[in-house]
C-alpha cells in the first residue's frame, strides 16, 4: 500500500489522538515538565482551543491514521497582528515526507488571510529536523521571545513577516 499522507482542519474527536502524539513527541526530545507546551491546558482539548475565528489546526493522516499536527493563533500577550505557529508535531512515520512543509505554506496563508503580519514560534533546538524546516520556509531565528507563551523551556525562537 502506498503512503497516503493528507492534512485537514481538526475535528473534536481528535482530540485524543493529537494529545497523544504531542505526549509521546515532547517526551521523545526530553520536552517534559514545567516551562514545556506539554503542559499546556490545550492538549486535551485542540479542537476547542482553536475554535476561534482567528485560529486553525489543522491534522496530519497517513493512510488514515493521525500521526501529527499544527496550528496557529494569536500569540498570548502580543498585539493583534502577531500570530504563533502551534504545536506543530509528528510522529516518526510522518516525517520525511514534505507534508510539515505543505502545512507551514497552508498556515502561512492562513495567517495573512486572517490578517497576522507576522508569525512567531518557539522550539528547542535538539529538534534539529524541524529548525532545518522552519530556516527553509523563510523563518528567522531570532535571540528574543515575543509575547507570552509560558514556554520557558525552549532555548530557540523564530519569526516571518507576512507582509
Amino acid at each position: 500500500m502506498d503512503n497516503h499522507l493528507s492534512y485537514r482542519q481538526i475535528t473534536q474527536e481528535d482530540n485524543p489522538a493529537i494529545a497523544e502524539i504531542i505526549k509521546v513527541v515532547m517526551t521523545a526530545y526530553g520536552c517534559v515538565g514545567e516551562g514545556y507546551s506539554i503542559e499546556d491546558e490545550e492538549v486535551n482539548s485542540m479542537y476547542e482551543a482553536y475554535s476561534d475565528e482567528r485560529s486553525v489546526y489543522y491534522i496530519v493522516q497517513l493512510n488514515g491514521k493521525v500521526v501529527g499536527g499544527a496550528g496557529i493563533s494569536q500569540l498570548a500577550g502580543a498585539d493583534t497582528t502577531i500570530c504563533e505557529l502551534k504545536k506543530m508535531y509528528f510522529l516518526p512515520e510522518g516525517r520525511g515526507h514534505g507534508i510539515g512543509r505543505k502545512l507551514i505554506i497552508q498556515l502561512v496563508a492562513d495567517a495573512k488571510e486572517l490578517g497576522y503580519q507576522r508569525c512567531y514560534l518557539e522550539t528547542v533546538k535538539r529538534m534539529k529536523a524541524a529548525n532545518s524546516l522552519y530556516a527553509s520556509c523563510g523563518f528567522t531565528e531570532s535571540s528574543e521571545t515575543v509575547g507570552y507563551t509560558g514556554h520557558g523551556g525552549c532555548d530557540t525562537y523564530y519569526t516571518i513577516d507576512l507582509t
